[in-house]
């Protein structure tokens, strides 16, 4: 078996899911933003205060890389922006993984992330970024997809099992 890698964007699930889909399979989690603030000891809005989005995502490759490399079988619940970097794109192509995109409505992730203090991209317009963000990203993430599944109108449980249907 390959690992199982979720890209979407911040808030549609990935964290959550991923930890459902990994006790399912017996997996290892892998999850970005967990892995760069243990490695770093700060959080992902702290990086992004004091060092910027390019360190941030130069963190965000490494944690790829390496989890990606991992022998044993995992579920890695990549950071959103991860489609971002070209070189992550070829590398989630490559990898022997079976990439899924958690889609989900602009609408609904305004909803779940308007009070996500963590995520410093949405200061300003949560809204509109994060408009702007999906038009973005959507073809990024088509790009690296095996497999696309909703979240919209559907539980984390329904979710995990709609991925876990798909990589069976």
């Amino acid at each position: 078996m390959t690992h199982l890698v979720l890209v979407g964007m911040m808030g549609v699930g990935k964290s959550t899911v991923g930890r459902m889909v990994a006790a399912e399979l017996d997996r290892p989690l892998f999850d970005s933003d967990e892995m760069i603030e243990e490695r770093t000891g700060r959080t992902v809005r702290e990086i992004w205060s004091a060092d910027g989005e390019a360190a941030f995502r130069v963190l965000e490759t490494e944690t790829l890389v390496e989890a990606l490399a991992e022998v044993e079988p995992s579920v890695i619940a990549a950071a959103g922006g991860v489609v971002l970097s070209a070189l992550n794109r070829v590398v989630l192509r490559e990898a022997d993984a079976h990439v899924v995109w958690l889609l989900a409505d602009v609408d609904v992730l305004v909803g779940r992330v308007r009070n996500g203090m963590h995520r410093p991209l949405l200061d300003d317009d949560p809204a509109g970024t994060l408009r702007q963000m999906y038009d973005d990203r959507a073809p990024l993430y088509q790009e690296v997809a095996d497999a696309i599944v909703s979240v919209d109108n559907r539980t984390p449980s329904e979710v995990a099992k709609a991925v876990l249907r798909c990589c069976a």
